[in-house]
This record gives structure tokens, C-alpha cells and sequence, in this order.
């Protein structure tokens, strides 16, 4: 769209809307079908320990660190937490991963299961950097969180 001069506000809002539901669909897809092995955490659910804990990670931070971001931005402040380039890290490996996990699937298409156990470490370091990332943001906000620090020692 950028490139064809076909950009709008509401473009500008919905497109890392669309990419994060896109990613949270495949990786609940993910988690469903490489099903194996679980855990059971003492909850009214089990969730796989493979490909279903990195995806509740980074589905419970993308809404954690969109949240934020949308408050800063109500506090006129969205500069402190835009998009660095670990986020941009974080989604290629996001990318790679979530590629490799589809073409490891069983009774796939191509089911290249040599690609499980790689695919499933770069969703592992895809996660890492999607908890850093969202730990330096809110860093980044904890001044203007945080209203007991002084207004003098607040970096605005």
C-alpha cells in the first residue's frame, strides 16, 4: 500500500492488527495440531508444552504491549514505545518458525519432519525476544505507570 501511495489512518491502524491475529490463528492452529506432549498446570485446560507455551507467551504479550502502546498514545507519549528492531526480529523469527511448523506437520501435504525440532527452537527464540521486547517497552513507560516518581525524574 505504501509503495502505491494507498496508505490511510484506518490502514495505518488495522495492518499490526492484522498481523498479530494472523500470527495468533496460526500458532493456536500450531498448537492443536502438533498436540503433543502436555502438561497439566492444576488449570480447567492442558496446554502442550511444545508448540502451545510459547503461544500462549506471545499471545498474552501482544496483548499486554498493544494495550500499552494504546495508553501512551492516549497520554500523547506513543513515541516510547514504538516498534524497535528486536520487534522486528521477533516477527521474522515468528515467520520462519510458524513456516516450518506447517511443513512439519503429520499427514501434511509435504510433512517434512526434520523441520520440527528447528522450527520449533526459532518459535522458542521467537518467544525470548517477543518477552524482551515487551520488557523494554514497558521499561521504557514505567515513568508515566508509575505516578509516584517525581515529575523531574520522569523521562517524557
Amino acid at each position: 500500500a505504501r509503495r502505491w501511495g494507498l496508505t490511510s489512518p484506518f490502514g495505518a491502524f488495522i495492518d499490526p492488527v492484522a498481523d498479530k491475529l494472523i500470527v495468533a490463528m496460526a500458532l493456536i492452529v500450531l498448537t492443536v495440531a502438533h498436540g503433543m506432549p502436555t502438561v497439566d498446570v492444576g488449570l480447567p485446560f492442558v496446554l502442550t508444552a511444545d508448540v502451545g507455551l510459547p503461544t500462549a507467551l506471545t499471545i498474552t504479550r501482544e496483548l499486554a504491549v498493544s494495550a500499552l502502546r494504546e495508553w501512551m498514545a492516549q497520554q500523547g507519549k506513543r513515541d516510547t514505545v514504538k516498534v524497535g528492531f528486536m520487534g522486528k526480529c521477533k516477527t521474522a523469527a515468528q515467520m520462519i518458525a510458524i513456516t516450518g511448523l506447517l511443513l512439519a506437520l503429520p499427514g501434511g501435504i509435504w510433512s517434512l519432519q526434520g523441520l520440527y525440532l528447528p522450527s520449533l527452537a526459532v518459535l522458542w527464540l521467537s518467544t525470548v525476544l517477543a518477552l524482551q521486547s515487551a520488557l523494554t517497552y514497558f521499561l521504557a513507560a514505567w515513568p508515566s505507570l508509575n505516578p509516584s516518581i517525581p515529575p523531574d525524574a520522569r523521562v517524557d
